[in-house]
């Protein structure tokens, strides 16, 4: 899965924090910084990860559908399916 620009950026910060953390230690504002960036990284992915599966056809060796009964809810409800 590849990350957006905004992923990347938070990425980026919350590794400098990481490093800084190690070396020096933090203030108080940084600490609720990166608090806040990692909560912030986790809902984009999760978001992310949600709407790939939900967006994901599985089928068998033999070409036949299996994709399971919830995801095909959820994109019946999405108007992504037919059936």
């Amino acid at each position: 899965m590849t990350e957006s620009k905004e992923q990347d950026q938070l990425l980026k910060r919350i590794n400098e924090l990481a490093h800084k953390n190690k070396k020096e230690g933090l203030t108080e504002a940084e600490t609720r910084e990166r608090t806040r960036l990692r909560r912030e990284y986790l809902k984009n992915f999760r978001e992310a990860m949600r709407s790939n599966i939900e967006m994901m056809r599985i089928f068998d060796n033999q070409g036949n559908e299996v994709t399971p009964e919830k995801v095909r809810k959820i994109q019946r409800k999405k108007g992504l399916r037919d059936d």
